[in-house]
């Protein structure tokens, strides 16, 4: 009876309702002019009872869906646009609702330890999207006029040409919110109905980083991982699906055997962290940088550690053996399932056998999943955007290239062989120890089966 609009522009609040009253929950001193008119429309007699202004805000957002994006949306007048008026869209882009606007969708985001803000536009509407633990949730509908204002204000807050609209483009953008730097990379990419455009966000604390047992490694595996990474020569591949958390997983890798007696080169794309006594190295394809060419260009620095971004292509993996061959340390990641099918990858890419198993020493897979909340265990909270699981931990698979395991390669022999020889040597797979999180009431069984797809478990 009462709608979002009217309920957030006058700060009022319905509470209670019969057949002949309306209780209204107000901040003092109540304006009586709308009071009335309420009363009068509704046919009902007003009851108020007086509540703070925060109250009233608080009670808004919870059962009408309205918080600090909606009320900017509210607060803002539509723009009409010629499509080729730039100097319309620079002008949007520092209108102070905008400005306001897109402030609150980038905090808003941080506050909900939010990865990445998506916004799309559709023929009538326009979605917009954060993606948490891993997961997509819708968050408002911004009005498709306010759109091109959006956009732009965006694009320039990225350095990015706000005149084009017809090629994808990419930025980055700085922030301190609570303290915090924030690192923000920005992709536009032209679709049928207008710009879409995605925000990765970045939080440049590392704290949680460092600490390899913060990140989910069992005690077990661990060891085994430490191992590996304090050898001299070889190449550590870090496998998985986009946002599974390779990444972050090598971060931590370098940071426990960085030291002042190794010289430590990174070629990244998009360099995501700042490392103390490590050199990073970006990307730049256009200008002919790609991981083979920097790769090559590294080694004349004599490093003894090197991080790769990713093994994409043959020529990569190539240079990438030649350098463990030669006696550095190479880590890297790939895309695959599981840590067998690494192996056939590079198979496939071309690289002979005996060259994998003599520089591959060894694979670690890894997922993400959700863990239950600790606020409510799982009953579906405030926390928790009432779902049970807040935050995640890893789960892994550590497949070390043994004697045994070399001589299946050589012989080249299926990777389900591959794996059943490594399981058999006591690897522990992905599925079980997804079912350890399970029994120790860290995660769900529903949360495990959802990041490990049926090819996994085989």
């Amino acid at each position: 009876m009462l709608p979002a609009r009217f309920v957030n522009r006058c700060k009022l609040f319905p509470v209670d309702i019969s057949a002949e009253t309306l209780t209204l929950a107000t901040p003092q001193p109540p304006d009586m002019q709308t009071i009335n008119e309420i009363g009068l429309l509704l046919n009902k007699r007003i009851i108020l009872i007086t509540v703070s202004s925060h109250e009233i805000e608080e009670s808004i957002k919870k059962y009408y869906g309205l918080g600090t994006i909606e009320s900017i949306v509210l607060s803002a007048t539509p723009v009409a646009i010629e499509e080729a008026d730039i100097e319309g869209f620079q002008h949007l882009s520092v209108e102070a609702p905008v400005i306001k606007l897109v402030n609150a969708i980038i905090r808003e985001a941080v506050e909900k330890k939010a990865s990445d803000i998506h916004l799309e536009p559709y023929e009538k509407s326009i979605i917009l999207r954060y993606r948490i633990d891993g997961v997509l949730y819708d968050i408002s509908l911004p009005p498709p006029h306010l759109y091109p204002a959006i956009v732009s204000r965006i694009k320039v807050m990225a350095q990015m040409n706000i005149a084009e609209k017809r090629l994808p483009q990419d930025g980055r953008i700085q922030i301190k919110i609570h303290g915090k730097n924030i690192d923000l990379r920005v992709s536009t990419l032209p679709t049928i109905y207008d710009e879409c455009v995605s925000i990765r966000v970045l939080d440049k604390g590392l704290e949680i980083f460092l600490n390899m047992e913060s990140i989910g490694f069992s005690s077990m595996i661990l060891d085994r991982y430490n191992q590996l990474i304090h050898r001299s020569n070889g190449i550590i591949l870090v496998t998985g699906p986009t946002g599974s958390g390779k990444t972050t997983t090598l971060y931590a890798s370098l940071a426990r055997i960085n030291s002042s007696e190794k010289k430590i080169v990174t070629i990244e794309d998009p360099v995501e962290y700042n490392l103390q006594r490590i050199n990073q190295i970006q990307i730049k394809p256009e200008i002919g940088l790609t991981f083979a060419s920097g790769l090559r260009s590294i080694l004349r620095h004599n490093p003894d550690i090197l991080m790769v971004g990713e093994i994409r292509d043959r020529e990569t993996a190539e240079v990438a053996i030649q350098s463990a061959l030669t006696g550095h340390l190479i880590l890297s990641t790939m895309h695959t399932n599981d840590s067998a099918t690494a192996i056939a990858r590079l198979q496939d890419m071309g690289i002979e056998d005996f060259l994998i198993s003599s520089t591959v020493i060894g694979v670690l897979a890894q997922r993400l999943v959700r863990t239950i909340c600790s606020n409510c265990k799982g009953a579906g909270c405030k926390e928790c955007n009432s779902t049970g699981l807040k935050g995640r931990t890893g789960i892994f698979e550590l497949l070390p290239v043994s004697p045994r395991i070399k001589r299946l390669i050589v012989d080249r022999v299926d990777s389900s062989k591959i794996k059943a020889a490594a399981v058999e040597e006591g690897m522990v797979t992905l599925l079980e120890q997804g079912e350890e999180k399970i029994a120790a009431g860290i995660t769900t069984r529903e949360e495990v089966l959802r990041v490990i797809q049926e090819a996994d478990m085989c």
